[in-house]
């Protein structure tokens, strides 16, 4: 049984786009490392299938967007009023690389233009 379960999970990977804009951080990476270890063996790897299928079917909610469906919004903004486009833009990593850079503090900044060194300096 473990077979066709394993099966199923990776149909629902390959249905999942990687998000390349949030390296390191993307849910559908998360997702194709968890199932890569939790089915170690494959096919022939040992489950408890009542959790096995919680956790599928709980994926697939997601991936289908059943909430999303089920509550549908008034307006497709956040609690901030921004866009979706808007709230993917800040969410990327490069973003958010670009404002830890900015927030760093003036004494740090200092240190690293001394040194040469963009990782800080001891």
């Amino acid at each position: 049984m473990a077979a066709s379960r394993y099966r199923k999970f990776l149909r629902l990977i390959e249905e999942w786009p990687v998000d390349s804009s949030k390296r390191g951080r993307d849910l559908a990476t998360h997702i194709r490392q968890r199932v890569a270890k939790e089915f170690s063996r494959g096919e022939n790897t040992t489950i408890n299938e009542k959790t096995c299928d919680r956790k599928y079917e709980a994926l697939m909610r997601i991936h289908k967007d059943f909430y999303r469906q089920k509550y549908p919004r008034m307006h497709d903004t956040s609690a901030t009023g921004s866009s979706a486009e808007d709230c993917h833009r800040v969410m990327a990593t490069d973003t958010i690389e670009e404002m830890n850079e900015l927030n760093k503090s003036i004494w740090t900044r200092f240190k690293e233009s001394i040194s040469g060194n963009k990782e800080g300096a001891s």
